[in-house]
């Protein structure tokens, strides 16, 4: 065998031994790297395909030839097919986002419409925020718990009125969905779920050690309507909200009475701050007016639940900032 037959062969078991999962590429670049060393005059270079929406990645290896020019190496594993020529179309082709490492497919994103259900923001904003969980997840190697694969399959089939496995057999013959891709998409779901879950708790400490204020426990009762309406006296709304409810909706048919604890942040703006017992309003609010009272304030506690919500709100804000960095690329052409 001659001496590039000899490099062929040596690269060949480089590439057929390099780890394929996405968390462990840089360990592939400096085994190649080494490689490159122990054989000098080949200028290798190794080129990694990072597949979208999985932590499986394909490598290829590009060799200088003895007589000139390049000789690119591919070894799959298995029975894969080199991505090269899975890729021979335009990379873009079917593709819908690029979130800075995600490329989301058409197919994907209409499977991930299905689980999508914040009413406060449109689908195009909820797929961006999920492929920026999606960046952080697809290196992780770990397998969902089996608990986590139940809570995620349930949630999925509660939110479709899917209550037994007949019905969601036939629904998922209906989307043309097999069973092993419902399996992988709860995977992906329980592995979301996941990352959250650990990205709150180790957020919300710090987060709520900054904003402890907004996370008072507040008992309030307010009232917003087109019109403004004049509050009674403070000591009367104190003793009898519901009254106050009951008076001011018997006062404005339009008008919406709310009564009930929230979080300091969760108030209407013009009552967060205001003093216990003192009355609030009418002031404009919104697209009409306002009119309230903070009956009770608690503060802040190191408890399970407003760490909890610290950590919603933590991760909603990291969430935001995470958003301004991303490189954002919609392929609608």
């Amino acid at each position: 065998m001659s001496d590039f037959g000899a490099v062929l062969e040596s690269a060949v078991a480089l590439l057929r031994g390099l780890p394929r999962r996405r968390a462990h590429v840089e360990a592939a670049r400096r085994s190649a790297a080494q490689w490159t060393a122990e054989n000098p005059g080949t200028d290798a270079q190794l080129v990694v395909d990072i597949r979208p929406g999985t932590p499986v990645v394909d490598y290829d290896l590009l060799l200088a030839h003895p007589d000139g020019g390049t000789v690119a190496l591919s070894a799959p594993a298995e029975e894969g097919v080199p991505w090269l020529i899975e890729h021979s179309t335009h990379w873009a082709a079917g593709q819908l986002v690029s979130v800075d490492e995600v490329h989301l497919s058409v197919a994907q994103a209409l499977t991930m419409l299905r689980s999508l259900s914040r009413t406060t923001m449109s689908p195009h904003e909820e797929i961006v925020e999920q492929c920026l969980v999606l960046n952080e997840v697809m290196a992780d190697d770990e397998p969902p718990a089996v608990e986590d694969l139940q809570a995620a399959a349930d949630e999925f089939r509660r939110g479709r009125g899917l209550h037994d496995r007949a019905a969601t057999i036939a629904w998922l013959e209906q989307v043309g969905m097999s069973l092993p891709q419902f399996e992988e998409y709860v995977g992906g779901i329980a592995r979301r779920r996941r990352f959250r879950r650990r990205k709150e708790a180790e957020l919300a400490p710090a987060h709520l050690a900054t904003h402890r204020a907004e996370f008072a426990r507040v008992r309030a009762v307010w009232v917003t309507g087109p019109d403004p309406l004049a509050p009674a006296a403070p000591a009367d709304l104190i003793a009898a909200p519901a009254e106050l409810v009951a008076a001011f909706t018997a006062a404005a048919g339009e008008a919406q009475a709310t009564v009930g604890d929230r979080w300091e942040y969760e108030l209407p703006e013009p009552l967060r701050g205001a003093e216990p017992g003192s009355a609030v309003g009418p002031v404009r609010h919104e697209k009409g007016f306002l009119t309230g009272l903070v009956i009770e304030r608690r503060p802040a506690e190191d408890d399970p639940a407003t760490l909890a919500a610290a950590g919603q709100a933590a991760f909603n804000a990291w969430l935001a900032e995470r958003r301004e960095r991303a490189s954002i690329e919609w392929h609608w052409s």
